[in-house]
């Protein structure tokens, strides 16, 4: 099913949008992963963004909402 969201929520780290990583340090395979960082339901970003700001003691991680935006194409 395709549902239509209202908005989008993204974490930005120092207003800057953000990737998410995890690598196992003990193996190469099958590569590093990356996680979830825009939602379409306010709740999700913010929990990220607390648990993140928990982790590294900071307030530097915030949710954006994105409303507006370029379309992008492959040419």
């Amino acid at each position: 099913q395709v549902l239509a969201a209202s908005n989008v929520y993204s974490v930005f780290f120092n207003d800057a949008p953000i990737n998410l990583r995890t690598m196992h340090s003990y193996l190469n395979y099958p590569g590093p992963k990356y996680k979830k960082t825009s939602f379409s339901n306010p709740g999700h970003a913010i929990n990220l963004s607390k648990k993140l700001n928990s982790l590294f003691n900071c307030d530097d991680f915030t949710v954006v909402m994105l409303t507006s935006g370029e379309i992008v194409t492959d040419e």
